[in-house]
């Protein structure tokens, strides 16, 4: 029997146990709260909240406080610093950098062993099994896996403690069978300087037989433009004919599609969406041709829902269990981790768009949002308006960013937004009346601030030139790995600071 379709068989032994909480949610995320109250009952923290006393989840609702990271910082401070036991009961010597913003400070995540193994290496094994599901013929295991990952930089405190992004720490830990068909070289795959890095990737794959593609859509749309620049080919099926797959996360894939169907014409390449943060590995696209997510139940994560409409961060009142949740409804995301992680708002939002079993959406961030004036504006907001002016208009954006423009003096609020395009609109102000138009459609809020210019007069935009956020990334120290760019800011700062860098190709 070829190697590909035993591997094909060993992933598939996985899909029962996916069923398993398919059909019962709730009464896994139950078993695996008891589970983690125990843990947790041997640490530091879960003495301090007396987790051993703790029976029900009421009663962790009610004792352990909500955190940000600047709340749990302390612990893991301590924790790099070598304490251990402090969070999870077993060694801690990983910490996933992890920005989520452009900010200056990165937000250091640990990775447990636990959380290594039983959530994001299992995350990566069941993208596979998932796939294999839905297609029987996947031939993912003839071919060369290249992965798009981050940097990784030793931790000075320890010889076998280090910081990286979350990817770089995976790829450092793979096991063996997914090792073997990985490329480029480790050296590569990890180095730090990302200019450089490109090219080496470029030129290491082009002549490998490649038939996934694994990472972040931007900087995998990088990374093949490289290879085809080198190669002189026109397509990346000229230069991997076996190319079947592209399993990518962590930005939205909807502004990216076009440009990559153009970069790959074959109506039979599958593409892939996962949901896996520094801070826990939490959905997969479980149906071939539909974006929605499964949530993993499995995975040491116990979950809890803030809705939206109650949400004050860690003074947030109320919290809604699993099976509890309404679909169509904004919540923003709260975790328990076996990465010693207790209640800790993420700062994604989802909307449920199926019960029995969980399927979800990501819809943006608690603090990426513009609503200075009522308007509400959300991230699924503005990915919808971009991807439909790109659409109307024939265009590609490969980046961008908005924020407000206050009201001063007798004039009245905006929107400001920057782009970067793959692929220029011929007519820019066209773009931005579709962006607006569609904005006003999906957005009541929006629609009745801009009625009549009352309270919001048409947004501006301006094109910056090619690499113009890479450039600012890169003066912040931000450039590559999991940094991306603020899709919408509820402060000037971000834009001003890109502007003031890069300056403006065009604007209306």
């Amino acid at each position: 029997m070829p190697f590909n379709s035993i591997f094909g068989w060993i992933m598939k032994k996985r899909i029962h146990q996916i069923d398993l909480f398919r059909k019962y949610p709730i009464e896994v995320q139950r078993e695996l709260f008891d589970k983690m109250i125990t843990n947790g009952s041997f640490t530091e923290f879960g003495k301090k909240y007396d987790f051993q006393s703790i029976k029900t989840e009421k009663q962790f609702q009610e004792r352990v406080p909500l955190q940000f990271y600047e709340d749990v910082k302390p612990w893991i401070d301590r924790t790099i610093a070598g304490e251990q036991g402090l969070l999870w009961p077993t060694e801690t010597k990983w910490f996933a950098k992890s920005s989520g913003t452009t900010s200056d400070r990165s937000k250091l995540i640990p990775v447990t062993r636990d959380s290594l193994e039983e959530c994001h290496q299992k995350g990566g094994k069941d993208l596979l099994a998932l796939y294999y599901e839905n297609h029987p013929n996947g031939r993912l295991y003839s071919y060369k896996h290249m992965v798009v990952g981050g940097s990784a930089e030793v931790n000075p405190l320890s010889e076998d403690s280090y910081t990286g992004d979350l990817s770089a720490i995976i790829m450092k830990n793979l096991p063996w069978w997914a090792e073997i068909r990985r490329t480029p070289s480790r050296e590569i795959a990890l180095m730090n300087e990302w200019e450089e890095k490109i090219e080496k990737m470029a030129r290491t794959t082009m002549n490998e037989d490649i038939g996934l593609l694994v990472g972040v859509p931007s900087w995998t749309m990088v990374i093949v433009k490289k290879v085809l620049e080198i190669s002189g080919k026109d397509n990346l099926k000229e230069v991997w004919p076996n190319l079947e797959c592209f399993m990518h996360g962590g930005v939205s894939f909807g502004p990216y599609r076009e440009e990559f169907k153009k970069l790959i014409p074959d109506p039979n390449m599958n593409y892939v969406e996962s949901y896996n943060a520094s801070e826990g590995f939490f959905g997969i696209q479980d149906q071939a041709g539909l974006c929605d997510l499964l949530l993993m139940l499995d995975y040491g994560i116990y979950y809890e829902f803030i809705p939206m409409e109650d949400y004050a961060g860690v003074n947030s009142k109320k919290t809604v269990l699993l099976q509890d949740i309404e679909v169509g409804k904004q919540y923003a995301l709260v975790i328990s981790t076996n990465g010693g992680l207790w209640r800790y708002i993420v700062g994604d939002t989802i909307v449920f768009t199926e019960k029995y079993p969980f399927r979800f959406r990501v819809t943006g961030r608690t603090k990426s949002f513009i609503n200075a004036f009522g308007e509400e504006l959300i991230v699924d907001n503005a990915e919808k308006a971009v991807a439909h002016a790109c659409l109307m208009t024939h265009s590609q954006v490969r980046d961008y960013t908005a924020c407000p423009v206050f009201m001063a003096n007798k004039e009245r609020g905006s929107h400001e937004w920057l782009f970067e395009f793959v692929k220029e609109p011929i007519d820019f102000p066209l773009f931005m009346k579709y962006l607006d138009d569609e904005l006003r459609e999906i957005n009541s809020d929006y629609d009745a601030k801009r009625t009549k210019d009352l309270v919001m007069v048409f947004p501006k935009g301006e094109i910056l030139r090619s690499g113009s956020f890479d450039q600012w990334l890169k003066s912040k120290g931000k450039l590559g790995g999991q940094n991306k760019i603020p899709r919408l800011c509820n402060t000037r700062e971000i834009l001003e600071q890109i502007v003031q860098c890069v300056g403006i190709e065009q604007k209306i």
